[in-house]
Formats: C-alpha cells, sequence, structure tokens
C-alpha cells in the first residue's frame, strides 16, 4: 500500500513534466509565421517601380517637336532668313502674273476703268499721259492707265512696303532684268511675267529704291474698240 501511495506522486510529476513540454512545444509555433508576413514587403517595391516608369517618358517625346521647328524656318539658304525685299519681290511676281499688284483688287488687262470710278469714286487726277489716260488714288497709292476704251493696260502701286526695296534686292530674286531705261533720274528695271504682263521697278537715282511698281500690259495700250 505504501508503494501505490509512493508512485502516484511520482505519475503525477511525470504527467506535469510532459504537460509543460507540450505547452513550450506549442508555443513555438508563432514563431514559424513570421515568414508569412514578409509578403506586405513585396508591395513597396512594386509602387515606386511603376511611377519613375512613366514621368521620364514625357520629356523624350517633346524634344523632337522642338527639333522640328528650327529647320523649317532655314528655307534653303543655309540657315540664313531670307531679306524682306526678296520675299516681298516673290510676292508681288505671284500678283502680276495675275494682272494686280498689292492693295488692289483690280487687274490690268480685264478691268473697265468707269467701273473702278464708280466702286472707287472720282480720282485725284485724271491726266492724259504717255500712250494713255492716268487716274491716281492718292489715299490708296494706285494709279490706274487707261485707253480711250475704258481698258486698263498699267497698275502702278506706291505702297510704303515697296520702298525698302533695292535693285540688289530685285536682282537676287529676278536676276538682270529684260529691260532697262531711264526716265528723267528714274531707273526703269522691266520683267516679263508671261504673255499678257510686265512688271516694272521704278528707282529714282537719288534714293537708290523702289518708288513705285508697275503691272504692264503693252497689248492693251491701243483701242481696241476704236474703229
Amino acid at each position: 500500500m505504501k508503494q501505490s501511495r509512493r508512485f502516484k506522486p511520482f505519475a503525477a510529476g511525470i504527467i506535469f513534466a510532459l504537460a509543460l513540454s507540450l505547452g513550450a512545444c506549442s508555443g513555438d509555433e508563432p514563431n514559424v509565421q513570421p515568414p508569412a508576413s514578409e509578403a506586405p514587403s513585396t508591395e513597396p517595391s512594386i509602387e515606386p517601380s511603376i511611377e519613375p516608369s512613366g514621368e521620364p517618358s514625357a520629356p523624350p517625346a517633346d524634344e523632337p517637336s522642338g527639333g522640328l521647328d528650327t529647320p523649317g524656318s532655314d528655307t534653303g539658304n543655309g540657315g540664313e532668313v531670307p531679306s524682306e525685299g526678296a520675299v516681298t519681290i516673290g510676292e508681288l511676281v505671284e500678283l502680276a502674273k495675275k494682272g494686280k499688284v498689292p492693295g488692289c483688287e483690280y487687274a490690268a488687262h480685264t478691268a473697265l476703268f468707269d467701273e473702278i470710278e464708280k466702286a472707287w469714286g472720282k480720282p485725284d487726277t485724271n491726266e492724259t499721259a504717255g500712250k494713255g489716260i492716268y487716274a491716281a488714288y492718292e489715299k490708296k497709292g494706285i494709279t490706274f492707265g487707261y485707253n480711250k476704251g475704258m481698258i486698263v493696260f498699267d497698275i502702278r502701286a506706291y505702297a510704303d512696303e515697296l520702298h525698302s526695296i533695292t535693285l540688289k534686292d530685285i536682282e537676287a530674286a529676278l536676276g538682270k532684268a529684260d529691260k532697262e531705261t531711264v526716265n528723267g533720274s528714274d531707273d526703269i528695271y522691266a520683267y516679263e511675267i508671261n504673255e499678257q504682263f510686265q512688271l516694272k521697278f521704278v528707282i529714282p537715282e537719288s534714293t537708290g529704291k523702289v518708288d513705285h511698281i508697275s503691272v504692264f500690259s503693252e497689248s492693251d495700250t491701243k483701242n481696241n474698240m476704236a474703229g
């Protein structure tokens, strides 16, 4: 009986020790879980890699557009900008092909002076000169030469923008004149624009620059309506 009593406390001690060891093992399990908590650490590494890659791509896209504008301003002149006179001469030639000058909607060869007079009113002067009659509208800077049949054969323009053009500018754009004449102290340089029209530049010796231009239709200097 005494041995069985001694055995019971001994067995209880063994059971208690086993319970403590099992509790210690179960307490070690939370130490195994942290690797799973490392998963969120991968998320921050994704976000910064996306944003920087999108932003730097914008500046390179702007660079080519700026580069295209620069050569566009150098139109075949080795980087030199064309002078104002040369550009104006090109415009004058295009208008002269149609019988026109800047600042005037009427064309030589087709316009009738009586119709112009109805639209523009009486001219400041209206005098016979050369091969016809010349009517000047001073405020408009335009003079019309017309024959007895009222057909306009000459339109002269005195616009201020023409006064900066020199003979050097003219010859750089058009070459040597087809015909050169002198009228008093004025040098006249005539270019055959087409079969119908001439473009004339009148340059006084005193200034060396254009005073006025003329779009001239030689065939209309005669009164074709005369019997």
